[in-house]
Formats: C-alpha cells, sequence, structure tokens
C-alpha cells in the first residue's frame, strides 16, 4: 500500500470531488491518502516547500512551481463564466491609488488583476474570506473575490467592478484555468501520476452521479453555507474540465502563461 498526502481547499467544489474518493466509495487500488484541508493560498505557499505530494493549486502558483510539480489531467477548476470579480462599495470608483484586497501574491486571480489593470499600486493581499467585510468596513476600497464571493458581495453592499472571466474569455477564446492538481515531481511519487489521475477522475464522476452523498461532508467544510450557495458553487467550478482537461486544457494554462508572464 503507498501512502500519499492529498491536499486541497475546503470550498464545495474540492470537498464534493474528493468525498468519494476519501470515503471509499471509489477504488483506491494501492494507495492510502492522508488529506489536508486549507484554505488555497495556504496551499500555494505550502507548494513551494514541497511539503505536499498531491495538491490542489492556484493556475498562478503552478505555473511558478513547475519545476517541482506535474500538472495532474483531473481535478481541474476550470471553465467559462467562472472568474474571479472586481467588486467596490457603492459609490467608489477604481483608479490605481485605490486601496484593494486580493486573495494571495500566488492565486491566478492576482495574476489576472495584474494583467487587466497593471496600473494598480495598492493591493494588500487578506484570507479571501475576509475581503468583503474588509470592503464592509470601509478597510478597502475594492476587493478581487474568488469562492463564494461572487455569489454573497452584494450583501456587503458591494458592486461589480469588472468580471476577469469575461475578460479573459473575450481576450482568448480559453476557458478561464483557476486552478489545478498537481503531483510532486519525486521519482517515487510522479510514477503513480496517472493511476492518480484515473482515481480523481473517478471521484468526480462518482460524486456528479451522486451528488446527495457528500453534502453533509461538503457542509462540514463550509460551515454557514447555505445549500443553494453549495450547489451554486459546485455548479460553477466542477464540470467536464474536472474530469479530463484535455487539450483544451492544457491550452489555457500556456495561454495564462503567455499572456502573464511579466507577472510571473
Amino acid at each position: 500500500m503507498t501512502a500519499l498526502s492529498l491536499a486541497f481547499s475546503p470550498c464545495p467544489n474540492d470537498t464534493f470531488i474528493f468525498h468519494a474518493l476519501l470515503h471509499k466509495l471509489v477504488g483506491k487500488g494501492d494507495f492510502s491518502f492522508s488529506a489536508h484541508i486549507d484554505d488555497i493560498e495556504a496551499l500555494n505557499t505550502a507548494a513551494f516547500a514541497r511539503r505536499f505530494q498531491v495538491t490542489k493549486l492556484s493556475a498562478g502558483a503552478y505555473l511558478r512551481l513547475r519545476e517541482y510539480y506535474e500538472l495532474l489531467d483531473s481535478g481541474a477548476a476550470m471553465g467559462f463564466g467562472c472568474g474571479p470579480l472586481v467588486v467596490a462599495a457603492k459609490g467608489r470608483s477604481l483608479s490605481p491609488g485605490s486601496r484593494i484586497a486580493v486573495p494571495g501574491a500566488n492565486t491566478t486571480a492576482l495574476l489576472l488583476l495584474k494583467s487587466w489593470y497593471p496600473e494598480l499600486q495598492n493591493l494588500a493581499e487578506e484570507r479571501f474570506d475576509r475581503i468583503l467585510p474588509g470592503i464592509k468596513s470601509g478597510k478597502y476600497d475594492a476587493g478581487l473575490v474568488i469562492h463564494e464571493g461572487r455569489f454573497i458581495y452584494r450583501d456587503y453592499g458591494c458592486v461589480k467592478v469588472a468580471d476577469l472571466g469575461d475578460w479573459w474569455e473575450k481576450e482568448t477564446g480559453c476557458p478561464i484555468p483557476l486552478g489545478c492538481l498537481a503531483i510532486r515531481k519525486d521519482p517515487d511519487t510522479l510514477v503513480h501520476k496517472e493511476k492518480i489521475e484515473r482515481l480523481i477522475a473517478d471521484s468526480v464522476l462518482y460524486a456528479r452521479a451522486h451528488a446527495a452523498e457528500s453534502r453533509n461532508y461538503i457542509r462540514s467544510h463550509a460551515p454557514g453555507a447555505s445549500d443553494e450557495i453549495i450547489d451554486a458553487h459546485i455548479k460553477l467550478y466542477v464540470n467536464d474540465y474536472s474530469v479530463s482537461m484535455g487539450e483544451t486544457g492544457k491550452k489555457a494554462f500556456k495561454v495564462l502563461e503567455d499572456r502573464c508572464k511579466e507577472n510571473l
């Protein structure tokens, strides 16, 4: 039996994807997985120390870590209509000097923001779930929201300034690569790549066919989230690219690298 560390975020799309794998609802072959669950930017940071063998990463972080990690075909968060949003307090306009909260230095969202508006000068890193409260309190003029933030920003008195997913799609015609799974390149781990890709794909397919079975597990990592928000989150971020990104997905990563290379 091969023991592997597996890291992913507590967001509903990730817990939905990995529920079946971790609860022995799909065959695990000769593997046992120890799960580590944390905020995506914390996982990005951990990857620079090569902490986990299989890990969820922001696409932007992966592009900086290709010496140490290899992209997996399954488990990605990418698609159309799912990009990060720039939101602001009502009555605030966006300018180069606006104080903007961003969800981490290695996130794909920040990479896109810098490409969309390179003149921005006053960016502050903040955990993703503290961005909207920070805008509401007046600490920030605007924020870059990801995950469930795109569904609830109006509840904090914010208005949408830009949809960076729409911008990306109009500019490139590609699905937006937000996050991915990657496997560490040490030989004892990398040799299992294809089997792990298949297991994760099977876990996604099982989750989509038996959606109700994972709900309690998802809720345990998203306290306070309504069923409506959970469903919207999963619908937005789990799709056929999560089963296999294929050549279209690989192209999207290459386009992201080419368009954003000055910020990598």
